[in-house]
């Protein structure tokens, strides 16, 4: 598993950790409208944005630039999953101006978390990620950032999206 430290501190992931050539694994999350979505309702290249909140400075800039620089390509879906309430996710995208912005919601039963190997025990959040899994379901870019207050490596990210198909 990733080594990943919160404000310098050690913490615990729960799942597996998935590999670039792996097949992405499925996770039912909820959306702003409290309906169940799984990775199979998105269609095409999907940029997975990783988040512990939307409420903080780092997650709200990489949700923002994400979206921005990926949201121009025709082919790539970009979806921001947190813990998040849908109420809250869906609040902040109108306050931020970010009405199309994906946003989905694992706090029932953190299946992403667990899914992705993101889940933070001890908090009960998720770990700074980014993942770009192409049209047939297999990881190509995947990034567990070793500091979750740290920022991603966005122009890997993006190039990873770029390229894939």
């Amino acid at each position: 598993m990733a080594n990943v430290t919160f404000a310098g501190n050690s913490v615990t992931l729960i799942g597996s950790e998935v590999k670039v050539g792996d097949k992405a694994p499925n996770f039912t999350v909820l959306d702003n409208g409290l309906q169940n979505k799984t990775l199979e309702d998105f269609t095409g290249v999907r940029l997975i944005s990783v988040v512990p909140s939307l409420d903080t400075g780092v997650c709200e800039a990489q949700t923002r630039k994400f979206n921005e620089e990926v949201g121009t390509l025709s082919n790539v879906t970009v979806l921001t999953v947190s813990v998040d309430l849908p109420f809250a996710q869906k609040r902040w995208c109108g306050s931020a101006g970010l009405d199309d912005v994906v946003t989905l919601s694992d706090h029932r039963d953190l299946s992403f978390g667990k899914a992705f190997g993101v889940a933070i025990e001890e908090m009960r959040l998720l770990a700074r990620a980014v993942f770009v899994v192409d049209s047939n379901g297999i990881v190509t870019y995947a990034e567990y950032v070793n500091e979750v207050t740290n920022h991603p490596n966005y122009d890997a990210a993006i190039e990873a999206a770029r390229k894939a198909d």
